[in-house]
């Protein structure tokens, strides 16, 4: 089955010693199906708040967060969340890691074993089943953490800078990885980042949000073929045109699309 999400009208209060402070305001937009969309702004932009109200985390001061035409209100197994750090039970071994969200649902003994294998085996750590995260590298924590995130089958997962806490080398390696997964799976996806360059290399389209508060500024169309050349003339202008509309944001209030 594809997944729609539309986000209507959001905004987001906080209150503060000084008062109400807003950290999204109005924000509209619709994810269609098996979309890769990646989120980009300026540092306190609200970019991880909107992620979490996405994943019920968090609750909007108005507007409403529709998906498959259900209005998100909680935390949910249709929502699975992948987190910069890694989150994992230090306790578990990557099998029991995995499984973890299955044991929530309720899925039988020998069910959740081999969905939670058929996950590691997708995100290329087969072998490594009864290892614990100390014996793993951050790559590999990563893995794990989105091979969890599938294994209950969301119809949506969130990315929250997943690959922010890996060297570049690694980061360049799992941002293929996760491209492959998402072909191989066709989720809709819904990715922070703080890389221009990561979103225009997986993104079918960019949404670029303003300084706080956050706003939509635009939606970019990333129309480059897959698999795309990293310092390619057409990525390379993507890029360009993302910095210009950020280097804007940084110095002035919210726009209208």
């Amino acid at each position: 089955m594809n997944h729609k999400l539309e986000i209507r009208n959001l905004t987001k209060m906080f209150s503060t010693e000084e008062g109400e402070m807003a950290a999204l305001e109005d924000i509209s937009i619709e994810v269609t199906p098996a979309e890769f969309l990646c989120i980009i702004g300026p540092s306190g932009c609200g970019k991880t708040t909107l992620l979490r109200m996405v994943a019920g985390l968090d609750h909007p001061s108005s507007g409403k967060i529709i998906l498959d035409g259900k209005e998100v209100k909680r935390p949910s197994p249709d929502r699975g969340m992948v987190f910069q750090e890694f989150s994992l039970f230090p306790w578990r071994t990557v099998l029991k890691n995995v499984e973890f969200g299955l044991e929530i649902k309720g899925v039988g003994d020998k069910a959740r074993r081999e969905i939670a294998e058929k996950y590691i085996e997708l995100v290329g750590l087969q072998g490594f089943e009864n290892h614990y995260p100390y014996e793993l590298s951050g790559g590999m924590k990563q893995r794990v953490a989105i091979a969890r995130a599938l294994a209950t089958e969301p119809a949506i997962l969130l990315m929250d800078e997943p690959f922010g806490s890996v060297d570049a080398q690694t980061r360049n390696i799992l941002q293929e990885e996760l491209l492959r997964i998402w072909k191989r799976t066709e989720k809709t996806i819904l990715f922070v980042t703080h890389s221009v360059d990561e979103a225009v290399y997986l993104a079918d389209r960019v949404a670029v949000m303003s300084s706080r508060p956050g706003c939509l500024v635009k939606c970019l169309d990333i129309d480059i073929p897959r698999p795309r050349k990293r310092t390619s003339v057409e990525v390379n202008e993507f890029r360009e045109k993302l910095l210009m509309l950020l280097s804007l944001e940084r110095s002035k209030a919210c726009i209208s699309v």
